[in-house]
């Protein structure tokens, strides 16, 4: 093809050499430091115009410069910091990548920008077929999958799934069980399954949702024992009117709770039974546990009909099984993603098995440990100021103080000050998470944010 030839020009292979070459040469210079004098007014003047634009100021005042090395971001005033949320996991491979910036540059030579129903690429194939090979490897029964462009439309696309797989099977079943604090996303279908009634303040109900109390690590065996009743109860309650259970494996916005096998299995094992479809939101948790998804992590690949991923993926993604295919039109996007987001999220998925991420002793195994140590060592030290930790794998975090919302804020941004970003999740309590770069994070960059946020607690 005319198409290959302009790929594989060596004008091409020059360019992307030399762009390789400037960004590492620039990207190298980038050490912490705050913020420089000369910058700060124009910083300001652009957090006033997007405050404005918006209509409300941002979370925090984050503009990036465009460029960063590793866990390390440079933001527009200048100011060089050590980022562990990462878009609250987008990042995988850090900023500034050079793998990821050549796979963008091979994507922007692609005559299509956007990907979608009427207009693919072979990459496109690429990504689904690898997404479920990984999906499947553990002995998942899932060789479909339909790209999306953001998380809250793949789990969209899932509970459309769900709802017309029980249609289609002549049941009338319109609720879906969910676990408190769950979190699914901010569209309305997502609004009403997420348990925050301030997340959908003047929204319409568009479903009925009912929920189990979530793993309690504390007292694993009452709360196990507690959701199991409330489901068989929610069950006897609604026959055949539950078109999906939806779980996410490690709760993310609802505070970094994880889950257990035994757990799930004891939830599952019913659901499976009484024909529900049981969907797992790995939109968070993909890439953070001993293997790719967290459902196999819990070795629970024999109950998953619907598994929707994003985030670290770059494009976000839908996988589902035979039993739910769909037999009408009801999946369709005029865009399913970006040629440079297929392109990166290639790059990802092969970055993550190449850096040795997944398995028992694997890097995310062995990463999430030593910062766990950290972290308690941390607490032993500052008992009153600091509980935890908490969470899963690469999912991290810690409850601040008293666990009250304005303390965490506080402390999130005297760290956003200092140069460590970290977010909050949770309620009662609030708690601030971690999402390092899984691929490039070392104990050194894991020391400095310890550092950083022992600097934090001292001086608030």
């Amino acid at each position: 093809m005319i198409a290959d030839s302009l790929r594989h020009d060596p004008r091409i292979a020059q360019a992307k050499e030399l762009i390789r070459d400037a960004l590492l040469e620039h990207s190298q210079r980038l050490e912490m430091r705050p913020s420089q004098e000369s910058l700060r007014d124009s910083f300001a003047d652009w957090i006033d115009r997007l405050t404005a634009v918006r209509g409300g100021p941002p979370i925090w005042p984050y503009l990036s410069s465009g460029l960063g090395r590793g866990p390390y971001v440079e933001l527009a005033d200048g100011s060089v910091k050590l980022d562990f949320i990462c878009g609250i996991g987008v990042h995988g491979a850090g900023h500034s990548d050079p793998g990821m910036v050549e796979a963008a540059v091979d994507a922007a030579l692609e005559d299509t920008v956007m990907q979608g129903n009427l207009q693919q690429h072979p990459p496109s194939v690429v990504m689904m077929e690898k997404l479920i090979a990984m999906a499947q490897s553990g002995g998942a029964t899932l060789p479909h999958c339909l790209l999306s462009t953001s998380g809250a439309m793949a789990n969209e696309n899932a509970l459309k799934i769900a709802m017309h797989h029980a249609q289609k099977a002549g049941h009338h079943a319109d609720r879906v069980i969910a676990f408190d604090n769950a979190f699914a996303g901010r569209t309305f279908a997502m609004a009403a399954l997420t348990d925050r009634p301030n997340y959908r303040m003047g929204l319409p109900l568009t479903l009925p949702v009912d929920y189990l109390p979530f793993r309690d690590p504390h007292n694993p065996r009452r709360s196990q024992r507690w959701a199991v009743d409330e489901l068989h109860r929610l069950l006897k309650r609604h026959p055949g009117r539950y078109a999906a259970f939806w779980a996410e494996p490690i709760a993310g916005e609802g505070g970094y709770y994880p889950g257990s096998g035994e757990f799930f299995t004891a939830l599952c094992e019913p659901l499976a039974d009484a024909g529900i479809p049981i969907i797992f939101d790995e939109v968070q948790s993909f890439s953070r546990t001993s293997r790719p998804f967290a459902f196999q992590h819990y070795q629970l690949d024999r109950f998953a009909t619907i598994v929707t991923v994003g985030k670290v993926t770059q494009v976000c993604a839908t996988l589902y099984s035979d039993q739910v295919k769909p037999t009408g039109p009801i999946l369709s996007q005029t865009f399913t993603g970006s040629t440079s987001s297929i392109a990166t999220g290639i790059e990802m998925l092969n970055r993550l098995e190449q850096a040795d991420c997944f398995g028992a002793e694997g890097r995310n195994m062995k990463l999430s440990a030593y910062f766990a140590r950290r972290l308690a060592e941390l607490s032993k030290k500052h008992p009153d100021r600091i509980g935890g930790p908490y969470g899963e794998g690469m999912m991290v975090a810690f409850t601040p103080g008293d666990g009250s919302f304005d303390v965490a804020k506080t402390l999130m941004m005297r760290m956003f000050d200092l140069g460590l970003l970290g977010f909050v999740c949770g309620s009662e309590p609030t708690r601030i998470r971690f999402l390092p770069p899984p691929v490039i994070t070392t104990t050194e960059h894991i020391d400095h944010a310890v550092a950083l946020l022992e600097h934090a607690l001292d001086s608030i």
